[in-house]
């Protein structure tokens, strides 16, 4: 059970570990070719403001964030957040990274429905993820104590299971989301002429990596379901 030894926390380890593989690859490879400046000289910032502007999305700001990685397009504001290491950045990490998120913003302007989609559960997943666990352990608990409660006990764990279930939904359809903003990217650099075909490369290695962070996101999230329909059936 969730008390003392619970074995099914074995069918999770191996999505953590391809968890922190990815984690290590995009940070590695973010930061091989934020040492790589781009043919063109432009800064990240620069390079969306092109993107943007050449496909209509004059009405879309781009701001500088604080943090590491932590770019990213709100759509409820129009605004392209870029961080530190990226705004102002002339390297080939810095192009490719804004131009994937000018993809997102691209994305929200022609309707991409993948997106819409995403941003409609955005708050049932976030408020199933906070809940999830609760459910879950509540539910085990009342289980275990006597007969009495198994019934509600049992409930709570299914409800337990809708929200795991909601949460790798979101993370499924993030897939196609990211992968579309990256080909988006790159394809815009290529027609633009942002970058030179050597930095090409680099950007899809670079974009690359960040998708292997998506696929372990999804990863996790199907253990973290496989695990609680396992301890359910065993209840």
């Amino acid at each position: 059970m969730f008390f003392g030894y619970d074995s099914t926390i074995i069918l999770l380890i191996p999505a953590i570990i391809f968890s922190m593989i990815a984690q290590a690859k995009v940070q590695s490879t973010f930061g091989r070719y934020s040492r790589i400046r781009n043919s063109k000289g432009l800064t990240g910032a620069q390079a969306a403001r092109v993107v943007l502007d050449r496909n209509g999305l004059q009405n879309v700001k781009i701001v500088a964030v604080s943090g590491n990685l932590t770019d990213n397009y709100n759509p409820g504001n129009r605004t392209l957040n870029l961080s530190e290491s990226v705004y102002g950045a002339a390297t080939v990490s810095a192009v490719s990274v804004a131009c994937h998120e000018a993809g997102h913003a691209i994305q929200h302007s022609k309707g991409y429905f993948p997106l819409k989609f995403r941003n409609a559960i955005v708050p049932v997943v976030n408020f199933s993820s906070r809940i999830s666990w609760l459910l879950i352990i509540a539910g085990i608990i009342l289980m275990s104590v006597n007969s009495v409660n198994s019934s509600l006990g049992l409930r709570l764990l299914d409800l337990g299971i809708i929200a795991f279930i909601a949460v790798l939904v979101f993370h499924i359809i993030t897939l196609p989301v990211e992968f579309d903003a990256s080909h988006r990217a790159i394809k815009q650099m290529e027609a633009l002429n942002l970058v030179s075909s050597q930095d090409i490369a680099g950007s899809k290695k670079v974009l690359g990596a960040a998708a292997m962070t998506y696929i372990a996101a999804v990863a996790v999230a199907a253990a973290n379901l496989l695990r609680v329909l396992v301890i359910r059936n065993r209840n």
